[in-house]
């Protein structure tokens, strides 16, 4: 049996630097040492718990990955491999390109992992309080504010973006998850048959909502999602 360790780590100065250094062990027991790239004493201690926490929540590897990149480079990433024609529409990758530009202008040189749900919050509020910009002969002429439905938009895609990073192990987890959108969207939502239904089945549906008779339907809304289950009678 080894000899059990006197601490899970510690930080410590080196020669030939002004920035302290820490010291951990990975879930493997090896030795592991990383510059904090901070001066401060008490930021180095807070570095090395958030190495310890991702260690005993077994995602460190997800978390050493992700901090090294950037949020624009995400979503430079996102638009190239997961946006463009024939994985998407043309129309869908215009839309999320428009909404990535002012993601980008929001949290571009932020590091990935930095981006959390507080911020992303902040971000839809700063963009329900702008107002629509239009070119004119005659300069820049501002209109209404942006609609909620448009910031909304924002807010999809930057799931989409966040989801693949999840899935590519770059985030240990999608920070949209715990933001909850600032006003209530009315009449943004289409309806969308099951694409499993057949045609008539599809025209009887569509016929019933178009005739008012929503007796025999209910509506679930999950998330951004809209589907619906017919009652059992």
């Amino acid at each position: 049996m080894g000899r059990p360790f006197e601490s899970d780590g510690a930080v410590y100065q080196r020669n030939g630097t002004q920035f302290w250094w820490m010291r951990y062990r990975d879930r493997n027991g090896q030795l592991q040492k990383e510059s904090t790239c901070t001066t401060d004493w008490h930021g180095a201690q807070k570095k090395l718990r958030e190495r310890l926490q991702a260690r005993d929540g077994n995602f460190l590897e997800v978390v050493r990955r992700g901090e090294n990149l950037t949020f624009g480079q995400c979503v430079d990433f996102f638009l190239e491999n997961y946006s463009k024609p024939p994985v998407r529409e043309l129309k869908t990758h215009e839309a999320n390109l428009r909404a990535a530009k002012h993601l980008k202008l929001a949290f571009a040189t932020r590091r990935l992992i930095d981006v959390m749900a507080d911020d992303i919050e902040l971000f839809l509020r700063e963009r329900l309080r702008q107002r629509v910009k239009t070119k004119t002969k005659n300069g820049i002429h501002e209109r209404g504010y942006v609609k909620a439905s448009t910031v909304h938009q924002d807010l999809r895609v930057l799931r989409r973006v966040l989801n693949v990073a999840v899935r590519k192990k770059l985030l240990p987890s999608n920070p949209c998850s715990g933001v909850e959108f600032p006003v209530v969207v009315k009449r943004f939502f289409k309806l969308a048959l099951p694409q499993y239904f057949g045609r008539s089945r599809e025209y009887s549906c569509d016929h019933q909502f178009r005739c008012g008779c929503r007796g025999p339907w209910r509506y679930l809304f999950e998330g951004d999602e809209l589907s619906f289950t017919q009652k059992l009678t």
